[in-house]
């Protein structure tokens, strides 16, 4: 069966993502990008929880607000023990992917069968695990999205028994990039091979860095329809490309060499995830916090607390009481928005926001997209934490942003 939208749904995402008119260049792009954005594009997601968590301070009586993605950070946050979790995407598949991790958590017979369906991701067994644990608690739309069939006839499911991190828009583009690489004699799967910091610089300087020097590359990353499958849409790739002197090629190689040599390869599995395609092997190794053994028994507990809901975060804040929310986490989406749709949020934010709430957001180039663009009347009620925003992007493993922001409500008089 296959899951059929309703035209609410699209209209959502074009309303996120078209800025032009379908017959100029960029208005097709757009709309092109609208429709990928319809299936699966995130099938993890590419923003440190570790250092989400250091920022929000979460507290075990906040009410978090986040947009899910592809929900791992929604399962992560619930180590911190939160009161609340309510997580939005446009993206149905998103939304259904965070359904079926909550419905594992709460389901599955243990840390064990939870981690072969979620950090393997590639096991025949998880159909099983599927069918008999979590298929009976899943609502029916959902249920639905998971015995549908894709396009190769097989069902939705069936991608955790065929390696789930390799599907989706940026699951393919990582294998793309992977194909690419071994064109120009590269095997990105060489650098985890690496024992230090030092080694893995090595490596970088002598095998990946030329890659980005050669005119095919050049060539096919100036076709922004190039970067759709890291989840870049046509507004978010102009900010990527002029946060460098070299354009595209320099702000791509600076990303990805501190993602490839910023960090300790031991601890930090999204380099993993991006040069080897799956989670390092082991028991004492990088893994998102919900995945490790020791959270297990807080993600289980908590992931009653979540509710995931297929809406735009405007719209869901705009429905809640005012000073009702101590945590919003915008991921990058806020790259994505106009004047106007900024305005709208941050409106809505600064309604809905208790006193000390905290925002955090991330952008594709370094600087924060709001002054000038937001009133400064709703930035006033703000404190913008420049050093701590600096400090918290340096830590952040994921490595592909330019910008980590943070901003906490000033108070109630405000």
């Amino acid at each position: 069966m296959v899951m059929i939208e309703t035209p609410s749904v699209g209209a959502r995402i074009d309303g996120a993502v078209v800025r032009n008119t379908a017959l100029s260049s960029t208005g097709l792009l757009e709309r092109i990008f609208s429709a990928a954005f319809h299936g699966l594009v995130y099938p993890q997601i590419w923003e440190d929880p570790i250092v989400d968590m250091q920022a929000l301070d979460i507290k075990p009586t906040d009410t978090l607000v986040t947009i899910a993605s592809g929900s791992c950070n929604v399962m992560s946050y619930l180590t911190a023990n939160p009161a609340r979790v309510i997580a939005v995407d446009l993206s149905p598949a998103h939304v259904a992917l965070g359904k079926l991790k909550l419905a594992a958590a709460q389901h599955l017979p243990g840390h064990a069968a939870f981690s072969n369906m979620f950090r393997y991701a590639n096991l025949k067994t998880n159909i099983a695990l599927y069918d008999r644990h979590i298929r009976p608690h899943l609502d029916a739309e959902t249920r639905t999205y998971w015995d549908g069939r894709d396009l190769s006839g097989r069902r939705r499911i069936s991608k955790f028994a065929r390696g789930f991190y390799s599907t989706g828009l940026l699951g393919r583009f990582i294998s793309i990039a992977h194909l690419l690489g071994k064109m120009y004699g590269v095997d990105p799967r060489e650098l985890l091979r690496m024992d230090s910091v030092e080694k893995q610089r090595e490596f970088f300087e002598t095998n990946i860095a030329p890659v980005f020097d050669s005119r095919s590359f050049k060539a096919l990353t100036s076709i922004r329809a190039s970067l759709f499958g890291l989840g870049i849409p046509p507004a978010q790739y102009e900010a990527l490309a002029g946060d460098a002197e070299d354009g595209m090629i320099g702000a791509l190689r600076t990303r990805t060499e501190r993602l490839a040599c910023g960090f300790p390869l031991k601890d930090n599995y999204f380099a993993w995830q991006a040069f080897g395609r799956r989670y390092q092997s082991g028991e004492t190794v990088s893994l998102p916090p919900y995945l490790e053994a020791r959270n297990f028994n807080a993600v289980r507990d908590n992931a009653s607390r979540v509710n995931i809901v297929n809406e735009s975060i405007t719209a869901m804040l705009a429905a809640r009481p005012a000073k009702s929310v101590d945590a919003y986490v915008l991921l990058d989406a806020q790259d994505w928005m106009t004047d106007q749709q900024l305005s709208e949020l941050w409106a809505e934010i600064t309604r809905t926001a208790t006193p000390g709430a905290r925002v955090i957001y991330r952008t594709a180039a370094a600087p924060s997209p709001l002054p000038g663009r937001v009133p400064a009347g709703i930035l006033d009620k703000w404190d913008y934490r420049t050093e701590e925003s600096l400090e918290l992007g340096k830590q952040d493993r994921s490595a592909i942003y330019g910008g980590f922001h943070l901003h906490i409500r000033r108070g109630s008089t405000q």
